[in-house]
């Protein structure tokens, strides 16, 4: 029982981080479009490591 919660905290704070990586990585896009394909790599790498935190906590908890 304890473990879902686990989980579900988990799954709630990687959606809530890879959308703050989106909208800031539109804004920082927005301000300089010259920098599109670092900011592109940053946030891509920023969400894979948001969403790792889900995995660790499926197999943490189990």
């Amino acid at each position: 029982m304890i473990g879902n919660l686990h989980v579900g905290l988990a799954v709630l704070g990687a959606a809530l981080a890879v959308g703050l990586i989106g909208m800031k990585a539109s804004e920082a896009v927005g301000r300089n479009p010259g920098a599109a394909t670092p900011i592109l790599v940053q946030s891509i790498l920023s969400i894979a490591f948001a969403e790792a935190i889900v995995f660790y906590a499926l197999f943490l908890v189990q």
